[in-house]
């Protein structure tokens, strides 16, 4: 079996149809809370995405069929004065868990990351699922906080 990853570039027509395809099967998981993309996002998400600087996008193919992607948006660190990669998305579908695409997905970010100069790359994820904190650990990543005097961060939202 052989893990490919690819960048992918917005202008791309078919690597965006994919991508979108792959965000909304996520989008449609419980994981991904349920419910289909909205038809604005699958419209626009390629041409918005391509307008954010700092936007990452990777597709993980197997025998050339995209099988996984991540999203991901590059911020700053005030504390290390220094560019941040955020993991926004990151899913591998169904059929194809368990082989370590995510794993390779996660490489690869951190690769992009450090060629970007950044301190850290970060990620959220859901106090329940267990199987993607596997992952996650496997990878490098831990909870993030000061230890025990105040605990791990909570990721915290205000719906708009």
């Amino acid at each position: 079996m052989n893990i490919e990853i690819q960048r992918v570039d917005y202008r791309d027509s078919n690597a965006c149809e994919e991508l979108i395809q792959l965000l909304d099967n996520y989008a449609r998981d419980p994981m991904g809370g349920g419910q289909p993309l909205g038809d604005y996002a699958r419209t626009n998400l390629a041409a918005r995405l391509a307008q954010i600087d700092g936007a990452l996008s990777l597709l993980a193919r197997i025998d050339g069929q995209a099988v996984g992607f991540s999203n991901c948006f590059q911020g700053f660190s005030t504390f290390a004065c220094a560019p941040v990669l955020n993991v926004h998305d990151i899913a591998v579908e169904q059929a194809s868990r368990g082989r370590g695409i995510a794993a390779r997905l996660l490489e690869e970010i951190a690769a992009i990351a450090s060629e970007r100069g950044c301190c850290k790359v970060t990620l959220e994820v859901l106090k329940g699922n267990a199987a993607a904190k596997s992952v996650y650990l496997r990878a490098g990543f831990r909870p993030a906080g000061d230890g025990e005097s105040h605990g791990p961060y909570e990721f915290w939202d205000r719906q708009l």
